[in-house]
């Protein structure tokens, strides 16, 4: 009877630590008072809007289109672009926009942390804005990311990425539902004080607090990390509309969990001294959003373990029942597209891919350079 509780508890404590980050914490968050922002009078900041670029000549025609559109609402607004030694022509599509975009190329592949210093090296806006090189701005993007800065307290902005093409696959159906629920606990995070962390979709920060940092970590986290390092708030705003084309292929995703979750590991590694001395109810929210979810994938293998043992204890028969019920599903669902046990077996994949990335990192291996996934 008390290995049966014991099984029991484990089981219990690993449904609510993969439930944590998804369920428990944003109701948390919900019950905590608004931090409102105080704006003055005055002029708005300058700005310089940045992205690195490896071997993306196919999004490059509606990028450098949309760039113009931003240019023609906001004619101070700097651009740079970083070429990371493309070899599809990439660095050439962006040196024949003229004066609309100034290109800095790389010696060969060095990483997009190494091309965003470069980049931020030569800016001259107050203002930093970051952006990838396959995501599009909506038009007003820049103009309300600005007024944000009216409040001197606040030394970072991040925007709120839409996904497109949810309906190509399961896997992008599961990266749209998963990027949806990290939008919602980014806003509440914002209305509560800080955000912690941005990706590189589109954040900015005051180009004064732009910090120093090895290429090996992940420069979007580094950076926004920065923000509240400073003692200034790291916000969201809802109204500054970037727009992404989600990946399709299973192998493509998974391949770019991993990278990012070993960066990411590793960039907490670096961080850990900072992020011992932020504020408590900050490092509550890093350990719910970021910590608890970088083991999701443990969390889920423990509590499965703990399953087949209670329901061993209780029934072989059910036990091997249910072991065929789950191998069959998974079975169904890695041969399925589209469908609940294709989503089922994509969610598993992507907490597995994660994991595995971490693991990477903890044993001293991390990426530096990426490639574009082919199936967005």
């Amino acid at each position: 009877m008390a290995t049966n509780l014991i099984l029991a508890a484990i089981l219990l404590l690993c449904l609510v630590a993969v439930a944590w980050p998804f369920l428990f914490y944003p109701l948390i968050l919900r019950r905590l008072p608004t931090l409102p922002e105080h704006p003055v009078q005055g002029p708005p900041p300058s700005a310089s809007l940045l992205f690195c670029a490896y071997n993306e000549a196919a999004a490059m025609p509606e990028k450098l289109a949309n760039l113009a559109l931003l240019k023609r609402r906001h004619p101070d607004l700097e651009i740079l672009a970083f070429d990371d030694g493309s070899s599809d022509g990439t660095g050439d599509l962006i040196a024949g926009q003229g004066d609309l975009v100034t290109l800095v190329r790389g010696p060969g592949r060095s990483g997009k942390a190494h091309g965003m210093k470069q980049l931020a090296a030569r800016a001259r806006g107050d203002v930093l804005i970051f952006t990838d090189a396959n995501v599009l701005l909506d038009e007003e993007a820049v103009d309300r990311l600005l007024a944000r800065y009216a409040d001197p307290h606040i030394g970072g902005v991040l925007g709120s990425l839409h996904y497109l093409g949810a309906e190509g696959s399961a896997t992008a159906a599961v990266g749209s539902l998963y990027w949806r629920i990290e939008e919602r606990l980014k806003d509440e995070e914002s209305r509560t004080g800080n955000v912690l962390g941005a990706d590189g979709s589109i954040f900015s920060i005051r180009r004064s607090l732009y910090p120093d940092f090895p290429d090996s970590v992940l420069d979007d986290l580094t950076v926004s990390m920065a923000v509240v390092f400073a003692g200034k708030r790291l916000i969201k705003a809802k109204d500054v509309i970037a727009s992404e084309r989600l990946v399709t292929a299973r192998k493509d995703e998974y391949r770019r969990k991993v990278r990012i979750a070993a960066r990411a590991w590793h960039t907490h590694s670096y961080l850990r001294p900072q992020l011992r001395r932020m504020a408590a109810i900050d490092r509550f929210k890093y350990a719910s959003r970021k910590i608890v979810r970088w083991f999701g994938g443990l969390f889920i293998l423990a509590g499965a373990i703990a399953a087949g043992a209670l329901a061993l204890r209780l029934s072989p028969t059910l036990y091997m029942a249910g072991g065929l019920a789950l191998v069959f599903a998974l079975w169904i669902g890695l041969r399925s597209k589209s469908g609940p046990l294709a989503t089922l077996v994509d969610i598993l994949i992507a907490y597995a891919a994660t994991l595995q990335g971490v693991a990477k990192a903890m044993t001293g291996r991390t990426v530096t350079i990426w490639n574009p996934a082919q199936s967005r």
